[in-house]
């Protein structure tokens, strides 16, 4: 079982996509959002095609953007690194192993703990775990919290990956499986058939993942489990049984999750991060250019700002920004002329 605390696209195709970004002049925090959502994902699920390569790409981007614009991109390789260390004294310190093997025979825990300030949000989805599972997370909490006082874990299940042993007809198979795909499938160690509601209670997953979990499952090229009534479709009232009789030439399935594609919502969401993050810097520079001047004109200060920001901006939201100032009394306009701003010590 692999699970993941925060959690492809090849080197090349993001070193493309870095100076496109910059060339088309959206700003150097734009594509800093989008880098590391792509880099978070080569990282986490080892689809990168060389560390080395990544590493190289960042020192381009460092020298192009600064080191501080790399901090966090640099932090992400760090904590990789040392959740490789953390297994390791994981697996070598006996009372953990010991208690590993014991409470959860046959499996084998791997945990990426990663700092939430250098890796991208991820939706914090609700699973009630199967015993094994969630016995394995509760060792590797006490442990590393017994090395780390004063830390809290969060587990992020959505980004959890695992490889169950499955029996079929024709033998036994390794299938790799999302984290929520091995709670539905682990259901069916004790019964027969399930409806899609005693699924939906005994995982506790909000049935939206989880139709698109059992689509995965019973309606794509490999079906572990068979759906009555057939169809593409999942409903509430649909039947699920494992699929015996299934046969692959492959010793190990890959069951492939249904990737939901970046839509418009989800990049304006993304834009909208960034803006807001851009407006305490638009704020930080009319305070530091007004407490320099003291007294300034309009379109001077705008010009200053334009000059000193490092991402393109509207002159109808730097006015914006200027008015929430004078409303919360950082500045004020000139008694004589509205069009000088007077910096408020």
């Amino acid at each position: 079982m692999r699970c993941c605390f925060y959690s492809y696209r090849n080197t090349c195709i993001a070193i493309i996509c870095f100076h496109f970004v910059l060339n088309a002049s959206q700003g150097k925090d734009v594509f800093e959002a989008f880098y590391k959502k792509d880099l978070a994902k080569r990282l986490l699920f080892g689809r990168s095609a060389s560390i080395d390569a990544e590493k190289a790409a960042i020192s381009k981007i460092k020298v192009e953007c600064g080191a501080q614009f790399t901090s966090k991109l640099e932090g992400m390789f760090t904590d990789v690194e040392l959740s490789r260390e953390t297994m390791l004294s994981f697996r070598q310190s006996p009372k953990a192993s010991k208690s590993l093997s014991q409470t959860c025979p046959g499996v084998d825990l791997t945990v990426q703990v990663l700092t939430s300030g250098f890796w991208p949000s991820y939706p914090m989805l609700d699973c009630a775990l199967p015993g094994s599972l969630d016995a394995g997370q509760a060792i590797f909490r006490d442990y590393y919290l017994q090395q780390h006082s004063g830390r809290k874990l969060t587990w992020i299940n959505s980004l959890g990956t695992c490889i169950l042993k499955a029996t079929f007809d024709c033998g036994v198979k390794e299938v790799a499986v999302s984290l929520f795909q091995a709670s539905v499938l682990l259901l069916f160690n004790d019964t027969d058939a399930l409806s899609f509601m005693d699924i939906a209670s005994a995982t506790g997953l909000e049935k939206k993942e989880l139709r698109r979990t059992l689509q995965t499952l019973a309606c794509a090229k490999d079906r572990i489990l068979i759906k009555e009534p057939k169809g593409r479709d999942v409903e509430d009232g649909d039947v699920f049984k494992f699929n015996a009789a299934f046969t692959s030439r492959l010793h190990r399935i890959r069951i492939n999750t249904i990737q939901l594609k970046e839509t418009e919502d989800e990049q304006k969401k993304i834009n909208e991060t960034v803006l807001q993050d851009r407006q305490y810097q638009i704020d930080a520079a009319i305070v530091r250019i007004m407490k320099t001047r003291k007294t300034l004109a309009h379109k001077l200060l705008l010009n200053e700002l334009v000059s000193q920001l490092r991402f393109p901006v509207a002159a109808s939201d730097l006015k914006k920004r200027i008015e929430s100032l004078i409303e919360r009394e950082y500045i004020e306009r000139d008694p004589e002329d509205a069009q000088i701003y007077i910096y408020l010590a």
